[in-house]
């Protein structure tokens, strides 16, 4: 009789490692499979060529991470400047998520340039140079860079969020966004949310334009918690291989990826360099308005944002 037992626990022993190895496989194979649908989605369309920069922040294999996120619509310059300039930190201990957006007019010293726009450090020397320019200027050690093409943004909206983004527009938005998009609440999609948060023409200018931006990407954040975009996550790697050039691995950006949808980080706490009362506006020949800081003021206010 206990031989039979035995037998039975062998048995069963056996039929669930063939279950499981099984499931293994599937996963394996479904996560190939939406990886590749995701690189074909990418390559619909996209003819700009991929960028290799040279890039010395320091490498952080697990802590504390600061990703330089840097939006552009080049179309194949060499010297192109950056719409929106942010830093994504995270930290892998508490599962805390951080957005600085720093406003690309600010004026700053950009090492070996003088006194210019924040925004033109990237044109001059690609992230490498922009990198430097922050931590001169803001004490900020950035670890990797990512620049997204916003061809690319649009269309991973709207396979993190298929049925759109509900969104409050405060009037009609047209200028400089090659669209109409009427005021009220209202739902967008990946094109017409792309719009949203990169209009400018308006009394708040890019102060708005940053403030849409952090609000977007808070929102898209709630929608990757759903269960479905884990899934996703294969494929939206295979769309961020076409339109996004960065220094982070795939398996680190998998494996952080992962670690937000899952770990449930709550809301993005946010911050807009500069803060309210720390800035001036003024004009120079050449350069035109930019936003004069106060750089201490300005820094104070980063350390204490991302020690809390």
């Amino acid at each position: 009789m206990e031989r039979m037992r035995r037998r039975r626990r062998v048995k069963w022993k056996r039929v669930f490692m063939f279950l499981f190895l099984l499931m293994i496989i599937g996963v394996g194979a479904y996560s190939a499979y939406e990886y590749t649908q995701g690189v074909m989605l990418g390559k619909e369309g996209n003819n700009n060529a991929k960028k290799a920069y040279a890039f010395n922040g320091e490498e952080v294999k697990f802590g504390k991470i600061n990703v330089l996120l840097l939006g552009s619509d080049s179309r194949g310059e060499e010297h192109s400047r950056t719409d929106s300039i942010m830093i994504a930190h995270y930290d892998q201990n508490s599962h805390k998520a951080k957005l600085i957006s720093i406003m690309r007019d600010t004026y700053v010293d950009i090492p070996g340039h003088g006194k210019q726009k924040l925004n033109a450090a990237y044109a001059f020397g690609g992230p490498e140079l922009l990198r430097k320019t922050i931590k001169e200027n803001f004490n900020i050690d950035v670890n990797y860079y990512a620049v997204v093409d916003f061809k690319g943004f649009s269309k991973i909206v709207d396979i993190v969020a298929p049925d759109g983004i509900k969104v409050d527009v405060p009037h009609e938005m047209s200028s400089g966004i090659g669209m109409v998009i009427e005021p009220g609440e209202q739902v967008l999609h990946g094109d017409k949310l792309l719009g949203y948060v990169r209009f400018r023409h308006d009394n708040l200018s890019d102060f708005g334009r940053v403030q849409r931006q952090q609000e977007v990407i808070g929102k898209l954040k709630d929608e990757a918690l759903s269960v479905g975009t884990l899934v996703k996550l294969p494929k939206i790697m295979g769309v961020v291989g076409s339109y996004v050039d960065t220094n982070l691995d795939k398996s680190t950006m998998f494996s952080l990826g992962k670690d937000v949808l899952t770990k449930q980080s709550g809301d993005i706490k946010t911050i807009r360099i500069p803060v309210d009362g720390s800035f001036r506006n003024e004009t120079f020949d050449g350069i035109g308005a930019v936003l004069r800081v106060n750089l201490d003021e300005n820094q104070s206010a980063i350390d204490k944002f991302l020690a809390s």
